[in-house]
């Protein structure tokens, strides 16, 4: 039996089949600009895959509020088209196996959880940091959503003067900030090359994200007090970033005089690939006979 796990994004649709424990003939493409489209590719990748495997069932992981019970995606997202409307029964239909449906992030951390860098841990926040900031909690080792779907929405926080943990803790906001006061466009990896090289501004603007990112990770370790934070997006492959945020907080601690433990801090294990083992992830708790 195979899973075959679609990772939905906005620029590229990825995919690959869970088997024997491990992802296997992966791909992808383009995001297409409305759902029939979408289905239909669905389709055609579905179809071309099960000639050499038996696929039992489908986990997809959406941007958006996926209400996963529902087979409902709420909220908004870069692929306007998936949500407020019963997509996994449509694709059910399409594909003639069960679908699972669960938020990206929530899928990077479950992977974590199951496999990954928090493996065995029952407590933690997954901390996402790309052009925002999102995540997920998981709490005697199952994810929590809330209320309203927003668990995890982390880049909402509001640190400063009415800026958010997204508006101060990226690379990209960053960049957009050292840009406007260049007047010529930078990305984040040229701010922090420039950083490397001494250049003044730069060092500025490197070392006021290390101060946000560590101010919000501060404030998060005392909402839930999780065992571990994992840390994905791209900025989690710089191994400086977790040295200058870990003596950041511990500064934070002395401080404040507490001295009993200090937060573990770590980068996700499976990067790119974290969103489609966590989607096989939840197919395998709501399906384990088809996994």
């Amino acid at each position: 039996m195979a899973i075959l796990a679609f990772d939905m994004g906005g620029t590229a649709v990825k995919y690959g089949v869970w088997l024997d424990n491990q992802l296997t003939a992966q791909g992808n493409f383009p995001t297409p600009t409305t759902w029939e489209e979408l289905k239909t590719t669905f389709f055609k990748v579905k179809n071309q895959l099960a000639e050499n495997y038996t696929i039992t069932g489908v986990a997809v992981s959406a941007p958006g509020s996926v209400a996963t019970e529902e087979g409902v995606i709420y909220g908004i997202s870069a692929i306007p088209y998936i949500h407020f409307f019963p997509i996994q029964k449509e694709m059910e239909d399409l594909l003639g196996v069960p679908v699972t449906l669960e938020n990206d992030a929530n899928c990077a951390a479950l992977a974590e959880v199951w496999q990954g860098a928090a493996k065995g841990k029952q407590n933690v926040l997954f901390v996402v940091i790309g052009t925002g900031i999102g995540g997920a909690v998981i709490v005697d080792g199952k994810l929590r959503k809330g209320e309203h779907l927003y668990g995890g929405e982390f880049g909402i926080m509001i640190l400063d003067n009415g800026r958010s943990f997204s508006d101060l803790g990226t690379a990209a906001n960053m960049a957009r900030r050292y840009s406007e006061d260049k007047g010529t466009l930078f990305t984040g990896k040229e701010v922090f090359e420039l950083a490397e090289k001494g250049e003044v501004d730069a060092l500025a603007a490197v070392h006021e994200l290390y101060h946000y990112l560590s101010l919000g990770l501060y404030n998060l370790q005392f909402t839930l007090d999780p065992e571990m934070i994992v840390i994905g997006g791209g900025i989690s492959e710089k191994s400086e970033l977790f040295t200058e945020i870990n003596q950041r907080i511990e500064a934070r601690f002395v401080e404040k005089e507490i001295n009993d433990f200090l937060p573990t801090i770590v980068p996700c294990k499976y990067k790119n690939d974290a969103n489609l083992i966590g989607a096989v992830a939840v197919f395998k708790q709501i399906h384990p006979a088809l996994a």
